[in-house]
């Protein structure tokens, strides 16, 4: 299945719609960006998986999340400058057979991931 996310907002209990993603390849002498996208109704990528298992390799990698865009465009009243802005997870792949999920949830004041399934 690849390399896949999700985003929930734990602050009003519901799926980080509209969102934005970077995901950058970082295990060569500097940081590529990947692809660039915007969460959909569910809090996931629109086209699926972020990268599959042909194109997934070994090595690390980076998602960054916009958390300060995202809660300013639901209204949310945040300091300037803002507790989070962007949220980077890097992480490696060791197995480019098995599923790399990497979940996010988060609210203007604080952030957890873990590996999912």
């Amino acid at each position: 299945m690849g390399l896949s996310t999700h985003v929930l907002d734990t602050m009003h209990g519901c799926p980080a719609a509209g969102m934005a993603v970077a995901l950058w390849a970082t295990s060569g002498p500097a940081p590529q960006l990947l692809q660039q996208l915007v969460l959909n109704h569910d809090g996931r990528n629109p086209n699926g998986p972020l990268l599959d298992n042909t194109t997934l390799q070994v090595g690390t990698y980076r998602l960054v999340f916009d958390v300060k865009g995202y809660f300013a465009a639901r209204g949310v009243a945040l300091p300037e400058p803002p507790f989070l802005d962007q949220v980077s997870l890097d992480f490696g792949v060791a197995d480019t057979t098995q599923h790399y999920h990497v979940p996010l949830l988060v609210s203007p004041w604080s952030y957890s991931t873990y590996r999912g399934s």
